[in-house]
């Protein structure tokens, strides 16, 4: 019996294989099966600046920045930012 946090594996017999060799057992080991993960559509989302929070707007401001399409909040943030920046001054 394996005492805990001892490894059964043959490292010697490990460090003689080629990487394909490697590859091919570790694509045999069925506990491997499935693990394969495709990071091609990653996405990375850099920490956001942007508290979330609820807003009472007029019903016909809310429409006409939906009605320019995706992105209606951001445009938004950009006219209450624009507000802020100019009153600063």
């Amino acid at each position: 019996m394996v005492e805990r946090g001892e490894s059964e594996t043959d490292w010697e017999a490990v460090k003689a294989m080629t990487n394909a060799e490697v590859e091919a057992a570790i694509a045999s080991d069925p506990d491997e099966a499935g693990r394969e993960i495709d990071w091609s559509k990653a996405v990375f989302h850099p920490e956001s600046r942007k508290k979330p929070m609820t807003i009472r707007l007029d019903a016909d401001v809310l429409a006409f920045f939906q009605g320019q399409g995706r992105g209606y909040q951001t445009r938004i943030n950009a006219v209450l930012r624009a507000y802020m920046e100019h009153a600063r001054k």
